[in-house]
């Protein structure tokens, strides 16, 4: 399915920038300006800076004088507004569009099948369009659209930069797609071996008796919890050896190891 973002009257070269910066992170590449303010913006040295990377987007983006331009092979389009209209399409907020519009229908007979591919094919292209950074949207070209977005922020201050409107409607479009994967971080974990974990609670045996927190008339089951608690815990030779380190000061700062308690 095509998606396209189409920037309107922009205004500030950098924005730009920031708006392909925001496509290409959730994968998406066709970018189209309608009458920008700088005939030169992609080319402009703040625009390729806020892009920070994303200059294929900016490379394969075009621009146009008319938003009639723009449009070619989209069949749905969305509006970008922070208050309703009047009168127009539903404003509506992104995420509720777009799971009502990729809806899911079970197929049952020959009119559901009809029904889904009809739907597919309207939309073959989704346009989303951004106003000028000045003055938003016009009305009309906000009429012409199927749907009014608009994120929800705090109703006393809704005002999003170009860039960041981008971002939200891209995230939410992306995940409502399908997203992309979580990769999780590739670490390697090397484990203490069993010999390490009981030297390490002997020395600690040995620190607490020290310092008067163990017993040795009364020991109950104090280290073999303590066992169970670092088992659970699966250490590394690193851990280890921190918790050696605190056995070591905890040894030193015992009445035992004063050089008062030496001489008496």
């Amino acid at each position: 399915m095509k998606t396209r973002f189409i920037l309107i009257n922009t205004s500030h070269a950098g924005n730009v920038g920031a708006a392909a910066r925001a496509m290409k992170v959730m994968g998406f590449d066709d970018m189209v300006l309608v009458a920008p303010r700088w005939a030169n913006v992609l080319r402009r040295e703040e625009t390729i800076q806020r892009a920070s990377g994303a200059l294929d987007v900016l490379k394969n983006a075009r621009i146009v004088d008319t938003l009639d331009e723009a449009l070619d092979d989209m069949t749905h389009l969305c509006a970008t507004a922070m208050t309703p209209r009047d009168f127009g399409p539903p404003t509506l907020a992104p995420r509720l569009h777009f799971a009502n519009l990729l809806q899911k229908k079970e197929l049952s007979a020959p009119a559901d099948i009809a029904l889904e591919a009809d739907l597919v094919q309207r939309l073959e292209g989704v346009g989303f369009l951004f106003g000028s950074e000045r003055f938003g949207m016009q009305n009309e070209d906000v009429y012409r659209c199927h749907a009014c977005l608009s994120i929800p922020t705090d109703p006393h201050f809704g005002s999003l930069n170009l860039g960041a409107a981008v971002q939200l409607i891209a995230y939410d479009w992306r995940e409502a797609l399908g997203g992309f994967a979580l990769e999780a971080a590739k670490v390697e974990r090397k484990l203490a071996d069993a010999a390490a974990v009981a030297g390490m609670l002997n020395h600690w045996e040995e620190a607490l008796l020290d310092i008067g927190f163990l017993d040795p008339a009364a020991p109950k089951k104090l280290m073999p919890r303590l066992n169970q608690l670092f088992n659970r815990a699966q250490l590394s030779p690193e851990e280890i050896h921190i918790l050696r380190g605190v056995a070591k000061a905890m040894m030193s700062k015992s009445p035992k190891s004063s050089p008062q308690s030496a001489s008496e």
